[in-house]
């Protein structure tokens, strides 16, 4: 996948290798999550199938993208510092609306995909430094004619289930007293095919991840990308909360590579 409009449209995205992510992950059976992964030699990561170009499956099914790569320095450096020769790495698949249970529940020690660190999450879970912000916008047809959010007046449009931009659209839709009627799809891909289908006027996401799903779409010149900026949206990784120890691993390590 040619990422040309991830340089275009980022406002923050920092080399791997210049990263440094504050870790804040959760007691075990009343141990550090570094001592799970010393006893088990195995650590799982929750990723997302559909968040190009963060968090998604290549064409062998295998997940791949920006976050996934941060995810892996994480274990890379964790192996050298446990000197541990290859921590196997178990993934699970989560969705916009189960990927907080997921590390709440402790399924997973991360998830790495496009998730928005916001005040309500951070009462379930902890989040690493921001490794990219991203704003919500619209995406429509082309041949609609739609060019702003009040073109949307008594329109249906559509986010994905548990995402940051379902809450935002029907803010900005009551605001602005524009009657939308709001769907909600299962992933991103949905959202992007009931607008491609006609079952929905305009799909709300973070405009990044609509960036992506237009360049993969095989028709780009059939959509845009549309209206100001209605949120915005830092991204990080989640973590369980509540692990001190592994937190203070972690910032001693970032200090010792400043």
């Amino acid at each position: 996948m040619k990422l040309s409009f991830l340089r275009s449209h980022a406002v923050h995205m920092p080399k791997l290798g210049a990263l440094c992510i504050t870790l804040l992950l959760p007691a075990w059976t009343g141990a550090s999550q570094i001592d799970r992964i010393r006893a088990t030699q195995e650590i799982v990561i929750a990723h997302r199938d559909t968040s190009i170009p963060f968090s998604y499956l290549d064409s062998n099914g295998q997940p791949v993208g920006y976050a996934m790569d941060l995810c892996a320095k994480v274990v890379s450096a964790l192996e050298r510092e446990l000197k541990i020769p290859s921590i196997k790495v178990r993934y699970l698949p989560v969705t916009s609306a189960t990927r907080i249970g997921a590390i709440a529940d402790g399924l997973a020690a991360m998830e790495c995909g496009s998730t928005t660190n916001t005040a309500e999450r951070r009462t379930k879970v902890d989040y690493t430094i921001a490794h990219f912000i991203s704003a919500s916008r619209l995406l429509v047809r082309t041949d609609t004619g739609i060019n702003t959010l009040e073109d949307l007046q008594g329109k249906t449009v559509v986010s994905t289930k548990g995402s940051t931009n379902i809450k935002t659209l029907e803010r900005v839709g009551k605001e602005r007293v524009l009657r939308l009627q709001v769907l909600e799809a299962q992933d991103h891909a949905e959202g992007f095919a009931m607008v491609r289908d006609k079952k929905a006027s305009a799909f709300a996401m973070d405009d990044v991840l609509l960036y992506g799903l237009r360049a993969n779409s095989g028709q780009p010149e059939s959509f845009k990308v549309i209206g100001k900026s209605m949120s915005i949206e830092p991204y990080a990784i989640v973590l369980p909360k509540g692990d001190a120890a592994f937190k203070s691993w972690w910032m001693r390590r970032c200090a010792a590579s400043s």
